[in-house]
């Protein structure tokens, strides 16, 4: 998984927000990591310190105050074909079934019907909703909706993909179903993944690296190399005392 040059790499990333009567809210501070080529990063974080902003910058779909974010060596400016992003509200088209909302991105990329017909079904294989390609999202789950966002990010062909608290709103059963089903679309695909959560548990059974972000406005506390082998047992002694300690250095929510 080492590599010379990273994938992704964030120098001296800041955010500021102004509003109308032009005073400043600092969300991020002097971010600064990289990312490994085919690495499951986990940014772990109170809630509200800044986590959902960051990955809006590493998407593209907003700008830096100042910083660089720099993929495969290049400056991100606006959003890419390179960086799929599933956001905590999946946010499927209701008038789209299961099938054309996973083939959205490689519709607009011109890909030919067949083509993106044939790729979205296998995501929507691969996601374990084969079956549904016709359902309607409101005919769907929680946990399904997110397979299908899941699905919809993957067959867009992304390098990068980045997820924000994708599993927040489930319940403790689901959520725990697809943690374990994210690691084997993971480990399949090798996809470069950065996922966001105030999670610490969920954290440390996901990532290779879990970068630790204080309150707001965020900054790098501590990056945590997790070297417990997969699958791993959070009951562990070994589990137990990392979750213990990432608990005592993260700063309580706002």
């Amino acid at each position: 998984m080492e590599t010379l040059t990273p994938k992704l790499c964030l120098r001296g990333v800041e955010k500021t927000f102004w509003d109308k009567k032009g005073r400043a809210t600092p969300v991020l501070d002097q971010v600064s990591f990289d990312v490994r080529d085919q690495e499951f990063l986990v940014l772990l974080g109170p809630g509200l310190c800044g986590k959902s902003v960051l990955l809006q910058l590493i998407a593209g779909l907003d700008e830096p105050t100042a910083g660089q974010i720099l993929l495969d060596g290049q400056p991100i400016q606006g959003p890419t074909p390179k960086v799929s992003m599933v956001f905590q509200k999946t946010g499927l088209l209701a008038w789209k079934t299961v099938l054309e909302n996973v083939e959205i991105g490689p519709k607009y990329a011109g890909v030919p019907r067949e083509e993106r017909r044939r790729t979205a079904r296998r995501f929507i294989e691969m996601v374990g909703l084969a079956g549904f390609e016709n359902a309607w999202p409101r005919q769907l789950s929680g946990g399904m909706k997110q397979r299908v966002g899941i699905a919809r990010a993957y067959a867009a062909a992304p390098e990068l993909l980045v997820l924000d608290e994708p599993f927040g709103a489930l319940d403790a059963q689901t959520r725990y179903v697809m943690e374990e089903e994210i690691l084997r679309i993971w480990e399949q695909e090798k996809k470069t993944v950065i996922f966001v959560t105030n999670n610490i548990e969920e954290a440390v059974y996901l990532g290779d690296r879990v970068v630790l972000l204080s309150s707001c406005p965020a900054r790098v506390k501590n990056v945590y190399p997790i070297r417990l082998p997969r699958p791993r047992d959070m009951l562990s002694a070994e589990f137990l005392a990392l979750r213990e300690e990432i608990s005592a250095a993260m700063d309580l929510s706002v």
